[in-house]
């Protein structure tokens, strides 16, 4: 990850969180605003204009009843919640990772030369895939990235309750005494994650750096140069 990447990455975090602050504070002034507007109106008809948010999004101008009725039978039956099969029936959408629903810790190890383990939980409640494919980890302010240890991509993991999954980082794949020294690294889960996170990981040299896939055991995980 160049270091532009890496800034992208970080101010693409701030960026999201203003944007849901705004959200909220615009969701606030509506509320506000439909309410006075409501109060001084008392004769206003029951339609299209007066449909809550819930029934119009389901019923359209079908009105308040059947909107409603669409909205509980579009919940029993999956619609809306799911990806069109194009046999008349839905499947629920599997949700991706992002670095935010992760709980994250790092392990040094000595396997290899040494190497560092980054160890992935989802958080409780949250049920999410990490694709098959590379975390993005990157080191310093100039967002070093590490490269694939491994010539072929991985498998996609589903992260629930205690299932665990693993990425082997080394650091430093040259000889001789060239590098960096650093305590952290940013870990995300692909390019796009909007989320990064920094882990400590002690005082470290860096160069040339390579990552592996996630595994499902900590022993697949090891970053052979």
């Amino acid at each position: 990850m160049s270091g532009n990447r890496r800034k992208a990455l970080l101010v693409s975090a701030v960026l999201v969180g203003g944007a849901m602050l705004m959200t909220a504070c615009q969701g606030s002034d509506a509320t506000t605003d439909t309410g006075a507007g409501q109060s001084s109106s008392s004769a206003t008809p029951t339609g299209d204009a007066g449909t809550p948010s819930g029934s119009s999004t389901a019923g359209g101008s079908q009105g308040t009843g059947k909107g409603s009725d669409a909205t509980d039978k579009g919940t029993a039956d999956g619609a809306g919640s799911g990806a069109d099969t194009g046999n008349g029936k839905r499947e629920p959408v599997e949700q991706s990772c992002g670095a935010n629903d992760i709980s994250w810790n790092t392990r040094s190890e000595t396997q290899a030369g040494g190497y560092i383990l980054i160890i992935a939980k989802a958080k409780s409640g949250i049920t999410c895939y990490l694709p098959a494919a590379l975390p993005t980890v990157a080191f310093g302010s100039d967002g070093t990235e590490a490269g694939p240890a491994e010539q072929t991509a991985g498998q996609q993991i589903k992260l629930s309750g205690s299932t665990t999954a693993y990425a082997g980082v080394n650091p430093k794949t040259t000889n001789g005494n060239g590098g960096k020294e650093l305590d952290s690294i940013i870990v995300a889960v692909g390019d796009s994650d909007p989320n990064p996170v920094s882990l400590p990981v002690g005082t470290i040299t860096v160069e040339s750096p390579i990552v592996t896939n996630w595994h499902t055991a900590p022993t697949d995980a090891v970053p052979f140069n």
